[in-house]
C-alpha cells in the first residue's frame, strides 16, 4: 500500500485562516510539497479547505486534519477534500473516510490502536505524538506492522530530528508549528518548506 504522492510530508496549516491559505499554499506546492491538511479546529475552516483544494488543483492531495466524526468526514468530503487526517483511531471515522472516496492517515499511539485502524481500513499511519515516544519506539512498532503500512511521525518533527525518525522506519511526517504558525509571512512558510524537503531528501 503506496503513499498516494510524491512526498511524504504532510503541511499541517492548523490556525490559518481564509484571507491566507492560498498564498500559502501556492508556498508549499512550490517549495516541493504535495499533501496538505487544514486542521479542523482552525477558523473557517469551511472557507479555507474548498479554496486550498482549488488553489493546489492536480498538484497536491488536500483535505482535513483533527477529524472526530463521521459528520465532519461529510463535509470535508462535500468540500472536496481528498485527504483524511486524525489524532486518534475512530474506525466510525475510517469507514466514513474510506467510503466517500478519500485518504486515510490515521492517528494512534498503541499497537492495539494500530491494528484497530488497519481493521477498519486505514491506508496509512501516523504516531501521534511521536516526539513523546521518539525513533526507538517507532522502531519497535514498525517491527509488528505489516511491511507495506506506511507510517508517518507527527508531532515535534523538525529538520534536523526528520532523519531519525526515517531511519527507525518511518516514510514521512505531518509538520505543524515547525513548518506553520498562524500569522506567519509565506516567506517564512517557504523557507521551513524547502528546509524540510531538503533534510528528506537528504536522508
Amino acid at each position: 500500500m503506496a503513499w498516494p504522492t510524491a512526498l511524504p510530508l504532510i503541511a499541517i496549516l492548523r490556525g490559518i485562516t481564509p484571507d491566507d491559505i492560498v498564498a500559502h499554499v501556492e508556498a508549499l506546492i512550490e517549495a516541493g510539497f504535495d499533501a496538505i491538511e487544514v486542521p479542523l479546529n482552525s477558523p473557517d475552516w469551511q472557507r479555507s479547505i474548498p479554496m486550498a483544494v482549488e488553489t493546489a488543483g492536480s498538484r497536491a492531495l488536500v483535505g482535513a486534519g483533527t477529524v472526530l466524526t463521521p459528520e465532519n468526514v461529510d463535509r470535508v468530503a462535500d468540500l472536496g477534500g481528498h485527504l483524511l487526517v486524525t489524532p486518534n483511531t475512530d474506525p466510525a471515522v475510517i469507514r466514513q473516510g474510506r467510503a466517500r472516496g478519500m485518504y486515510t492517515s490515521i492517528g494512534f499511539t498503541t499497537p492495539s490502536e494500530a491494528f484497530a485502524a488497519l481493521q477498519a481500513g486505514a491506508q496509512s499511519l501516523k504516531l501521534f505524538p511521536s516526539n513523546i515516544y521518539g525513533p526507538g519506539y517507532v522502531k519497535a512498532i514498525r517491527a509488528v506492522l505489516p511491511p507495506d503500512i506506511p507510517l508517518l511521525a507527527v508531532g515535534g518533527v523538525t529538520p534536523d530530528n526528520l532523519g531519525q525518525f526515517l531511519d527507525a522506519g518511518c516514510i514521512g511526517a505531518g509538520l505543524g508549528s515547525d513548518l506553520y504558525k498562524p500569522g506567519q509571512p509565506v516567506s517564512q512558510t517557504r523557507e521551513r518548506a524547502e528546509a524540510f524537503v531538503k533534510a528528506y531528501r537528504s536522508v
